[in-house]
């Protein structure tokens, strides 16, 4: 039951925070995109090695 209750709040936030980031939401051009889009092969890369990390010592 505590399982439904918190997947209905993630749903009832997510069809309420998505419009309204859709709507008040920053424009990013397309070289701030590219510059941004560059970290997160980086980013993913080192959360999976810490990940791994924390999975063997923990």
């Amino acid at each position: 039951m505590t399982l439904l209750m918190i997947l209905g709040v993630l749903a009832i936030a997510l069809l309420v925070i998505v419009p309204l980031l859709e709507k008040f939401g920053k424009e990013y051009s397309p070289e701030e995109v590219k510059k941004i889009s560059r970290w997160i092969i980086p980013l993913l890369a080192l959360l999976m090695v810490l990940q791994i990390i924390r999975y063997f010592l923990f």
